[in-house]
């Protein structure tokens, strides 16, 4: 029992750096070519310094580091088994008597652990650099839209207003909304029109107002300009870019909300009448990540613990990866059944760890007994 215990220790030690070291350098190449894009990007932007784009990417780095996490332990796990393979570490314990299933538990434990982590630790860091690098790529290179976000059951959005001022930008406040038939309705409406310098021109109150054909319908609107009071004016229309459907893409991306705020936001949308379903299949997928960690890792070792005496290493290490692209592969079917409402989030997201595991026990059952 202490041999195995010992050897397990070890074991899960190579294995952690092994896949600490792939997951690095993973996202490293990563978010070079993602560094590589916003350089394209920002190439017709002159007024854009490379200081933004270097912001932006890094602060895609922690988002990059928990997408790659499951690839990373595949590929970190297979070669760490096979380079104790092909050294006969392995081979030994096994004729010794020490079943695989004892000698994987270290792994597994430090695979669940890194999940764990990254669920709990980098998952909220992650979302808030990911937020801000959204706002930034919103600010400095995207055209059209401004942002939009719900909180607290207000709708904040910031669209261009070229009425008064061609570069001019109206800021509209609704501390109510609901979507109801498919039409939005926001009520205790408050819009700020101002200038390409930021200065105020006209300030509109309405109680309740509608989101019409690309237009916002404001009922029993007042005005009130710098230095006067307020003027009833009735109905007014405000034109917009957009629509109920855009509205409902705009609010906060479920990359951009931590595991601790999922479950309120998600709870807004519902009350909202809003579709919330993209973001219970992200939480879903950040409860599974822990699991999903433990079955790439013994996934990993079902394909390379087997002895190399005529080579095949290529093949080996060709299977594993293709065994990652077709789990990559359910995980996005799954999502797109989801999205549509043919699954629910649950089965959506926990499908591709259920896939996985039942792959990786056949293969260890095989190794081990077959």
């Amino acid at each position: 029992m202490v041999v195995s215990v010992t050897l397990s220790l070890y074991i899960a030690r190579q294995f952690v750096f092994s896949v600490l070291a792939m997951i690095a350098s993973l996202t490293g190449i990563v978010c070079l070519f993602d560094f590589i894009d916003l350089l394209r990007r920002v190439a017709t932007r002159p007024d854009v310094s490379t200081n933004v784009v270097t912001e932006i990417a890094g602060l895609h780095v922690p988002y990059f580091a928990m997408e790659i996490l499951p690839f990373g332990i595949l590929l970190g796990g297979i070669i760490c088994f096979w380079r104790l393979t092909r050294s006969s570490e392995l081979i030994v314990a096994r004729a010794a008597g020490i079943s695989a299933w004892q000698f994987l538990a270290g792994p597994l434990a430090c695979a669940m652990l890194i999940g764990g982590i990254a669920t709990t630790l980098v998952s909220p860091l992650s979302s808030s650099m990911y937020r801000r690098a959204e706002e930034l790529d919103q600010q400095y290179l995207r055209t059209g839209g401004g942002p939009l976000s719900l909180s607290s059951g207000s709708l904040w959005l910031r669209q261009a207003d070229s009425q008064y001022d061609p570069k001019g930008v109206a800021i509209l406040h609704a501390r109510g909304v609901q979507l109801q038939a498919g039409v939005l309705h926001i009520h205790d409406v408050s819009v700020f029109r101002l200038d390409h310098e930021a200065r105020l021109i006209m300030r509109i109150e309405s109680p309740d107002g509608i989101l019409g054909d690309r237009i916002w319908e404001l009922k029993d609107a007042q005005t009130v300009r710098p230095n006067e009071i307020l003027h009833p004016i009735g109905q007014m229309n405000l034109p917009t870019d957009l629509t109920v459907a855009r509205v409902q893409e705009s609010f906060s991306s479920p990359e951009t909300l931590s595991v601790w705020a999922l479950p309120s936001f998600i709870a807004l949308l519902d009350r909202s009448g809003f579709s919330s379903i993209r973001h219970r299949i992200h939480f879903q997928s950040l409860l599974a990540l822990p699991m999903l960690a433990g079955t790439m890792a013994l996934v990993a070792a079902g394909f390379s613990m087997r002895p190399t005496r005529r080579g095949g290493v290529a093949q080996m290490i060709g299977s594993g990866v293709a065994a990652g692209f077709l789990l990559f592969t359910v995980s996005k079917v799954a999502e797109q059944f989801g999205n549509s409402g043919a699954l629910p989030p649950v089965l959506a997201a926990w499908a591709p760890t259920v896939a996985g595991l039942c792959l990786a026990i056949s293969l260890l059952l095989h190794l081990e007994d077959g």
